[in-house]
């Protein structure tokens, strides 16, 4: 579970939600509202105030790269630092059943990263991402740039982890989708969260 406590940090107004283990919430709003900017402060990478726990363990209490692989920040563009795809993953062969369930194959871990669509880097970043096993994911618009047969196999494995007990965060643009995917659905403006959406 994911419980986030008066986080606050400029562009923001102190929030506190929690996320059950097995639940989705969806975060909506215009551009520029602040749901990015709420992401990154969970995932700690900016300067912030307030409290966040995964599982009843703080943040504070973690190495801050113990905490981001604890609780997994996949964001709408990712970054790639090396050539090769699979060196972005700790393990790649463990990585296969992740690449076939995004409709990717296996040789893709070969490929070079300048190669890529912007859907394939957006389903790698995801693999990338579970791959580590995290307790939670905070999720900037996973399939904005993916058809709708892609976003169905993303939407699929989101809900395989669910039901292994995954707490999850889902910006997203998409009011179908976090009709789908999310028990409550909250609205961000101005940096100030809105009410449970119905």
């Amino acid at each position: 579970m994911l419980s986030v406590e008066h986080l606050k940090r400029p562009g923001l107004e102190a929030v506190s939600f929690h996320i059950a283990s097995g639940e989705c919430i969806a975060l909506t709003g215009p551009s520029g509202a602040g749901k990015t900017l709420l992401a990154r402060a969970i995932a700690d990478l900016d300067v912030n105030e307030g409290k966040v726990f995964v599982d009843g363990t703080s943040r504070e209490s973690m190495p801050a790269p113990e905490w981001r692989r604890a609780v997994a920040f996949v964001p709408a563009e990712s970054g790639w630092w090396a050539e090769r795809v699979g060196d972005h993953f700790e393990n790649p062969q463990a990585a296969g059943d992740l690449l076939a369930a995004l409709g990717l194959k296996p040789a893709a871990l070969d490929w070079r990263v300048g190669r890529l669509s912007t859907g394939e880097r957006q389903r790698l970043a995801l693999a990338r991402a579970l791959a580590l096993s995290p307790k939670a994911l905070l999720l900037d618009e996973p399939t904005s740039g993916l058809d709708a047969a892609a976003t169905g196999q993303v939407e699929a494995l989101l809900g395989e982890r669910l039901s292994h007990g995954a707490s999850i965060l889902l910006v997203s643009h998409d009011d179908e989708q976090a009709r789908r995917m999310a028990a409550r659905r909250y609205r961000i403006v101005n940096g100030r969260l809105g009410k449970v959406m119905p």
